[in-house]
């Protein structure tokens, strides 16, 4: 897989939460997910670049199309427990090849605004912390909105990491020759 080279002027979560907070006015409301991966970054890179084959190991999104591009539109579905499943449409915000994935979204005929993230932070040669979750611009209609959306939310992220970690696990098992 080619690379290319890292085309964001944020650098993460902290950094995105920061900037809504000055458009957006009160404090940002944040839903993640995190989880201890025991692969290399470029594994779980790999999956989460690799939009085709959400469908195959991804709970959260059981179809995916688009291409990862600042500017490009990810069209999905969106799988929350308790919820019909439902299409779903982002933007890819930015990106990092091995760091982070930050995809623009909206809700209630786009007053409710957040960003979805997926996050790697590479702790050794072989273990990784992965942020699944998504920050929400402040407002009266972002707190309807979670109240019936927030838990589906978590769990659903808690679901993801969790597949991605199976699936990275593996695949870095197969790699080794386990």
């Amino acid at each position: 897989m080619a690379l290319a080279p890292p085309v964001s002027s944020l650098t993460n979560r902290k950094a995105v939460a920061a900037q809504m907070k000055a458009t957006a006015g009160p404090i940002p409301v944040k839903v993640e997910h995190r989880i201890g991966v025991q692969a290399p970054a470029e594994v779980i890179w790999d999956l989460v670049y690799d939009i085709e084959d959400w469908k195959r190991w991804n709970p959260l999104h059981r179809w995916a199309e688009g291409e990862i591009r600042i500017g490009a539109r990810l069209l999905t579905s969106e799988v929350l427990p308790g919820l019909p499943e439902r299409p779903a449409t982002f933007q890819v915000m930015e990106w990092v090849p091995l760091e982070q994935l930050h995809l623009r979204n909206s809700a209630m005929g786009g007053f409710v605004k957040s960003v979805r993230y997926i996050e790697i932070e590479q702790l050794g040669e072989a273990a990784c912390i992965v942020s699944t979750g998504e920050i929400f611009a402040s407002g009266l209609l972002t707190s309807l909105y979670l109240r019936q959306t927030r838990r589906p939310l978590r769990l659903a992220f808690t679901a993801h990491g969790e597949a991605l970690k199976v699936e990275a696990e593996s695949r870095w098992g197969v790699r080794r020759g386990e």
